[in-house]
């Protein structure tokens, strides 16, 4: 296979990744309306993990202490655009999906861009690289996407038409990837400025949207499984990257 191929390959099996939510749409309405508060806090530690333990470290080597600026920017960014989705959908009193639904999908969405732009120059600089690179995209995406799709049905969003948000959301990894391969010396400066925004905007979905909603439940057993699951999320992120 020449190299275009490969990453083409690769982009497609991560994309793929975003229909892991299938395993949950065979369930009835009551169990997935339960289990999905318990997601949701798995679904926190994933966002917080991935945001902290990948891309802020990876953001600090290439840009040092700009990228703390950079999510500053992220976070003020998606409050600005959560205020536009809720002024546009819920500004007569009913407000039938949650802004934050919206929000974790353009956080979701430039994260999976950045992933087909490193996957592609992965590849471009050395086949092997471009195959580790992939596996380890693939691993720290499966509780990514899980947490994105529990966000997605927690926010309001009929589970096929979540499923398929998710799955579009996954496509801009191809873009990212296709961007990389034909403008590589063009893009290749304005990728590491794309890493702190996604992270902030992670940040910002877990701790102003996600946590205040499982604050709402006060029973002291749900709370302490509540914050097992968010350590859970963030634990296993920490996982793959030590493991990789």
């Amino acid at each position: 296979m020449n190299i275009f191929t490969y990453i083409l390959t690769s982009v497609i099996l991560v994309s793929l990744v975003s229909f892991v939510g299938v395993l949950f749409i065979a369930l009835k309405e009551k169990t997935l309306n339960k289990l999905l508060s318990f997601l949701v806090s798995f679904a926190c530690g994933a966002l917080l993990g991935g945001a902290f333990l990948h891309l802020l470290p990876e953001s600090v080597e290439n840009l040092g202490e700009k990228s703390f600026t950079l999510v500053i920017v992220a976070f003020l960014t998606f409050f600005i655009l959560e205020k536009v989705f809720r002024w546009r959908h819920c500004h007569l009193g009913h407000c039938p999906t949650h802004s934050f639904a919206y929000l974790n999908l353009l956080g979701d969405g430039l994260h999976n861009f950045v992933d087909g732009a490193i996957i592609a120059a992965a590849f471009l600089t050395d086949i092997s690289l471009g195959i580790s690179t992939t596996l380890a995209v693939i691993l720290h995406e499966i509780p990514q996407e899980i947490g994105d799709f529990s966000i997605l049905l927690y926010g309001g969003i009929e589970k096929k038409k979540a499923l398929l948000f998710n799955f579009v959301s996954a496509l801009t990894a191809f873009f990212g990837a296709l961007v990389t391969y034909f403008f590589a010396q063009q893009v290749s400066g304005l990728i590491p400025f794309l890493i702190p925004f996604a992270a902030g905007g992670f940040i910002y979905i877990a701790a102003t949207d996600i946590l205040p909603e499982l604050h709402k439940k006060e029973n002291l057993r749900q709370s302490i499984l509540e914050l097992f699951l968010i350590l859970s999320g963030i634990v296993l992120m920490a996982f793959f990257k030590n493991l990789l």
